[in-house]
């Protein structure tokens, strides 16, 4: 006579086995991995496509656009207009911020002080920034300080109103918990707003700095015309008057792998060292 086989353990049947993953699971997990891919597959999507139309004029291969990066990197001239461009950019953008940080802690002071930043924010944050120009020209002239403003103005809103929301959203818990700590003032500030805030502040400033480059790129285009100077917008609106659409292209690409590198060597940096770390994103 057999015995009857006891039914397994509660555990042993709704066990999980996670089964480890291959070398191309492992890669696949990787966001660097993931990014390239997705380049990757865009740029044969443009290559194809500039070999479907054979217009150079109208749209250039990307090898087109590469060699003519290349062309104008050993001439100097591209890597002299993006200094100049970048220069102004982290100018305007660090001003910007400065202004922003001091607004928000204005704002956190009092009742009256938070209505003047939503009032003011609400007014001119749809205001483009592009179309303050001719007036800075008049006020400021034909300088960079005409640029630095429309830049100033395009940073300053988005990034004041994404701390002052971070800051507005502090748990009332974490706040009495700082206190209790003896925290006031800036020790408060910097040890529980700031990183509790962090994920707000982070995200004003990426949208700052694309903010930032796409009111660079039509000032310079204005700008430039008015001065005869300028940075990557200059140079795209003189190719382009000179019909080297190649090259108006190589200058879109700058502007792209700039984009690509800061935020993959400087915003994903901080992110990964601040939020996730902190385990306020996964």
């Amino acid at each position: 006579m057999t015995r009857p086989v006891p039914p397994p353990a509660p555990d042993a049947a709704f066990a999980v086995v996670e089964r480890p993953l291959g070398r191309a699971g492992r890669l696949y997990q990787s966001e660097l991995v993931r990014t390239v891919i997705v380049v990757v597959v865009l740029a044969l999507a443009w290559q194809g496509y500039g070999l479907y139309l054979n217009n150079p004029l109208l749209f250039p291969t990307l090898s087109d656009t590469a060699r003519s990066v290349w062309q104008e990197t050993l001439s100097g001239e591209l890597p002299a207009r993006t200094a100049t461009s970048l220069a102004t950019l982290l100018s305007g953008y660090a001003i910007g911020f400065v202004l922003a940080v001091l607004l928000s802690g204005l704002a956190m002071s009092g009742l009256l002080a938070r209505s003047f930043l939503t009032t003011v924010t609400a007014m001119l944050n749809p205001l483009p920034a592009i179309a303050l120009l001719p007036l800075a020209l008049v006020w400021f002239g034909l300088g960079s300080s005409s640029i630095l403003f429309v830049l100033v103005h395009s940073v300053l809103w988005p990034l004041a109103l994404n701390l002052t929301t971070g800051f507005r959203a502090v748990p009332v818990v974490m706040g009495m918990v700082g206190r209790n700590y003896g925290l006031t003032g800036w020790r408060y500030a910097l040890h529980i707003l700031v990183p509790a805030a962090f994920p707000s502040i982070l995200s004003g400033l990426k949208i700052g700095w694309a903010f930032a480059w796409r009111t660079l790129l039509a000032a310079e285009l204005v700008f430039g015309v008015s001065s005869g100077s300028g940075g990557i917008g200059w140079f795209i609106y003189e190719r382009k008057n000179e019909l080297d659409i190649p090259a108006v292209f190589a200058g879109l690409l700058t502007v792209i792998i700039i984009g690509l590198l800061v935020e993959h060597l400087v915003f994903r940096v901080i992110e990964a060292r601040t939020v996730r770390r902190w385990g306020m994103q996964s």
